[in-house]
């Protein structure tokens, strides 16, 4: 009798285990942070590149088509049509591949479609691949600054930060 319940408890507990086994993982941290106002952070982003004081900029010659497929994601935008937008841009980006400020507007995108990592990594890339001065070296790196951040990286957006005082270029000094 006694080996009965013992058997009994072992196979309760096997059985507990196996089942502990087979749950679902708990989901892992949400990147999307809807309690954020995305369009506010993208706002602040761009005010960041409009405010650089950088006595260079860098601005591409491109493709009329680039142009207007870009239009186009911009007045998506504006009526929040987010995916769309992001289908213009995808657009445009085959046309210009690895264009910097395109990248970035579409970081800015991600941003308001509440995907904070791929947000930080277009704009990474931006950076790596565009000027190391001036208004969109500093949206890149304020854009992977608040991505880290609220992705809970406080090392890297601490890193960013730290680059983005490069953005600025002051104007020589004339006598």
């Amino acid at each position: 009798m006694k080996h009965n319940i013992f058997l009994y408890f072992a196979i309760i507990a096997a059985t507990t285990m196996l089942g502990a086994c087979s749950q679902p993982a708990p989901p892992a941290r949400a990147l999307s942070r809807p309690d954020y106002d995305a369009a506010s952070v993208v706002a602040a982003i761009r005010a960041v590149g409009a405010q650089s004081d950088s006595s260079v900029e860098v601005h591409p010659l491109r493709d009329p088509a680039v142009d207007g497929l870009l239009k186009q994601a911009h007045d998506f935008e504006v009526q929040q049509q987010i995916a769309q937008a992001l289908d213009a841009t995808a657009k445009a980006l085959t046309i210009a591949p690895n264009s910097p400020d395109i990248l970035q507007y579409e970081a800015e995108l991600q941003i308001q479609a509440h995907d904070w990592k791929q947000a930080a990594t277009l704009a990474q890339k931006s950076w790596d691949l565009g000027p190391k001065v001036g208004g969109l070296c500093a949206r890149n790196l304020e854009t992977v600054t608040r991505a880290r951040t609220t992705m809970g990286d406080v090392a890297g957006a601490a890193q960013a930060r730290q680059q983005q005082a490069g953005c600025k270029v002051p104007a020589p000094v004339r006598l």
